[in-house]
């Protein structure tokens, strides 16, 4: 069966940055333009009468910045935001975002957000397909949950509850502040599950929710009472992600 393409807009009040996502857009195959805009007014009016899977969002815009767009919204769509300051890279993490793109954007950084998009979505749908208690993807989306299968069971989880997973081969542990789920599932397809832009690996047997974060040192993290060790093949890209400017 044929792959349904993400339906989304770009909005950006920059022309020429606006190009380059709907250039982007085009180049990749599981992505639909809809729309784009250049007034994030304007866009809000037209999601009142849309139903959209993905925005490509600028940040810093006049009328309405790209965190007020998101507050705006009732039931908004999975975000990928895009700016040219990185001190909103932080900030970004308090909200639904699957990742945030600073610019200029190279089309390779592009497409590896498009594909955490496409890999939260896809796992929505295969659940909903299962799981009568959802009824759509951006109903599956607005809930903020995952479900997770252990053993006979299937878990429903809010992923904001999730302190961080580790995981030991085919097996990841799923640890909130009251219960451990053990699933089997490897690593890498537990990170596919996880919102981008909220979830790092930092070592080959640990991913983190970076809110639940309290300290952060040179080869370790702390989430509660845990010390979470940062693997030295993890350590660049993961201070990068937080401090993209260094």
């Amino acid at each position: 069966m044929a792959q349904t393409p993400l339906r989304c807009i770009a909005i950006d009040d920059e022309p020429v940055a606006l190009e380059i996502l709907r250039d982007y857009i085009e180049q990749t195959p599981f992505l639909e333009l809809s729309a784009s805009f250049r007034s994030a007014l304007t866009a809000l009016d037209y999601l009142r009468e849309h139903v959209i899977d993905l925005v490509f969002l600028d940040i810093n815009m006049p009328d309405l910045t790209g965190i007020q767009f998101m507050k705006a919204l009732d039931r908004p769509p999975l975000v990928i935001f895009t700016t040219a300051h990185s001190e909103y890279a932080l900030e970004s993490y308090d909200y639904e975002a699957v990742d945030y793109l600073l610019k200029p954007i190279e089309f390779d950084r592009f497409l590896k957000a498009a594909n955490r998009a496409l890999a939260r979505i896809t796992t929505h749908r295969e659940e909903n397909a299962i799981s009568p208690a959802t009824t759509g993807t951006t109903d599956a989306v607005e809930e903020e949950s995952i479900l997770i299968k252990s053993g006979m069971e299937i878990h429903k989880v809010r992923w904001k509850d999730i302190l961080y997973a580790t995981g030991a081969g085919n097996y990841t542990t799923f640890v909130t502040r009251n219960k451990e789920i053990m699933a089997l599932m490897p690593m890498k397809k537990a990170l596919s599950i996880l919102p981008g832009n909220h979830f790092f690996r930092i070592h080959k047997s640990y991913i983190i929710h970076f809110r639940h974060v309290d300290v952060i040192e040179k080869d370790r993290v702390k989430i509660g009472d845990a010390w979470i060790p940062i693997g030295e093949a993890y350590r660049h890209s993961f201070l990068k992600r937080i401090h993209p400017s260094e």
